[in-house]
C-alpha cells in the first residue's frame, strides 16, 4: 500500500554535493525507521544511513563526516545530504523504511533506486 520515491539523483562532479529524498505515501501509516542503502555494479547493496524514529542515526563508515541524514515526519520524508562526494560513492542509492499501518502492522518496504554518479 505504501510506495518509497527517491529523488535528487545524478551526475555531480568529485568534491560536489547531492541532497536525495525519499518521499512515503499511499494512504494512513506512520514510518519506523528509514534509511539509505546502496548498490554499485558487481557489488553488494550496502547500507549508508538509517534513522529511527528516536533520532538515532548510523552511518557507514565510508561517508561519515561527509553524509547526513534527516527526516521530515510531518511530510512522510527523509534526506540524505551528501557532501564531499567521491567516485567511490557512484552507485544506485534506494530508501528503504519500516511502515507501520493499520491494525499494527510493521511493514518493510524499498523505493525504486536512483542513480548516483560522481566523476572526475
Amino acid at each position: 500500500q505504501v510506495q518509497l520515491v527517491e529523488s535528487g539523483g545524478g551526475l555531480v562532479q568529485a568534491g560536489g554535493s547531492l541532497r536525495l529524498s525519499c518521499a512515503a505515501s499511499g494512504g494512513t501509516f506512520s514510518i519506523n525507521a528509514i534509511g539509505w542503502y546502496r548498490q554499485a555494479p558487481g557489488k553488494q547493496r550496502d547500507l549508508v544511513a538509517r534513522i529511527s524514529s528516536g533520532g538515532r542515526i548510523t552511518y557507514a563508515d565510508s561517508v561519515k563526516g561527509r553524509f547526513t541524514i534527516s527526516r521530515d515526519n510531518a511530510k512522510n520524508t527523509a534526506y540524505l545530504q551528501m557532501n564531499d562526494l567521491k567516485s567511490t560513492d557512484t552507485a544506485v542509492y534506494y530508501c528503504n523504511a519500516d511502515i507501520w499501518e493499520p491494525r499494527n502492522l510493521l511493514r518493510n518496504y524499498w523505493g525504486q533506486g536512483t542513480q548516483v554518479t560522481v566523476s572526475s
